[in-house]
């Protein structure tokens, strides 16, 4: 872990004063394609070429159950994250089917599903059968938060070797938004007051279920006292082994110069954990769309990147990333398809005629 979080340099400034040059040349009014030039631009400077190709993609999945649904704060079983899992390899889910419109694999991952699942597609890094109940105790040790980021890293390392040049965050577990909010407001330092600002509904909880889940994590905290400067610590102590190995893909993706797009609220936790790590990591970055789960803002606030799609989402899977995919995809192709003015041979003299 520590060999790459040191290895993650700031992407190239001087690619993207040239990028964004070539984009000022493009036949159009300077600046009206808006965001897709500030995109394409990026991307230049994390391939560190004027060549951008973002064709071979996909979503990165991890699966992983929570001890924490032992407090009633999930309104779906626990079951469902094996049987999720195994809908999503099969192309069944709202992340499957959305990606496949957008020509993107998907690759999942379990990293400690309760149930043992067989399936010739899944990525089987299990590290054990679910965290613990992080009310009673720490949800992992420090080492396991240490071996879920290293997987992460792993699984960002074989994309790398396997060509894709773009790479998108989603998870299933039943209680990661318990975990997510309570990694949220633990980095964020929340005073006990201000912790419901990063607790939402999940998948749909009554009011008695939210209140009791926002006195859980409450409560956790108070009796973990995670360190908010210490990462690792606040993972060990309330996180989620999905958590961590999105950290991984993050930090993984950023050493091997690809860019990674974020989904919803679990995806953006780990990204501001991931950022907290090596602050370079940001460049890496795109937001898909705004979660409508309640901490997202908060977490958007640090990380201070633009989102580029509001469509009232709160699914999880990843399912925000074929979406932006499409939109990445715009921007490649205004940036290497487009005239220049010299090459559109735009003649104004017509323009006389008008008079």
């Amino acid at each position: 872990m520590e060999k790459y979080l040191q290895g993650i340099k700031p992407t190239n400034k001087e690619i993207y004063i040239e990028a964004k040059k070539h984009i000022d040349f493009l036949a159009k009014p300077l600046g009206s394609l808006g965001e897709l030039e500030e995109i394409s631009a990026k991307l230049c400077s994390i391939y560190n070429t004027l060549d951008i190709n973002t064709d071979k993609r996909a979503i990165i999945v991890l699966s992983s159950d929570n001890g924490i649904v032992e407090e009633n704060v999930a309104s779906t079983p626990q079951e469902v994250t094996a049987i999720q899992t195994i809908n999503i390899l099969e192309g069944k889910t709202g992340v499957a089917v959305i990606a496949k419109q957008f020509n993107t694999d998907v690759l999942v991952c379990d990293v400690g599903i309760k149930y043992n699942i067989n399936h010739p597609k899944l990525i089987n890094k299990k590290i054990r059968n679910g965290t613990n109940n992080f009310l009673k105790e720490q949800a992992m040790t420090i080492n396991e938060a240490k071996q879920a980021i290293n997987i992460g890293i792993e699984l960002a390392n074989d994309a790398k070797k396997n060509g894709y040049k773009i790479i998108g965050t989603g998870e299933m577990g039943i209680g990661n938004t318990t975990t997510s909010s309570a990694v949220l407001a633990a980095i964020l330092g929340l005073k006990d007051d201000d912790i419901q600002k990063a607790v939402g509904l999940g998948a749909g909880l009554t009011n008695e279920a939210y209140e009791n889940k926002v006195r859980v994590i409450k409560d956790a905290i108070k009796k973990h006292k995670p360190n908010k400067d210490d990462v690792l610590d606040v993972l060990a102590k309330v996180g989620g082994f999905d958590i961590c190995a999105m950290i991984g893909v993050f930090i993984g993706c950023a050493y091997n110069n690809i860019p990674i797009v974020v989904d919803g609220f679990i995806a953006i936790v780990s990204c501001l954990c991931a950022i907290r790590l090596n602050e370079n990591i940001k460049d890496y970055v795109f937001l898909s769309h705004k979660s409508m789960e309640k901490g997202y803002l908060l977490a958007l606030e640090e990380i201070n990147l633009p989102v580029y799609l509001d469509l009232k989402m709160r699914l999880g899977e990843g399912s925000g990333c074929p979406l932006m995919f499409s939109i990445i995809d715009g921007a490649v192709a205004m940036f290497k398809n487009m005239a220049t003015f010299e090459e559109a041979k735009i003649d104004t003299s017509y323009l006389q005629k008008l008079k």
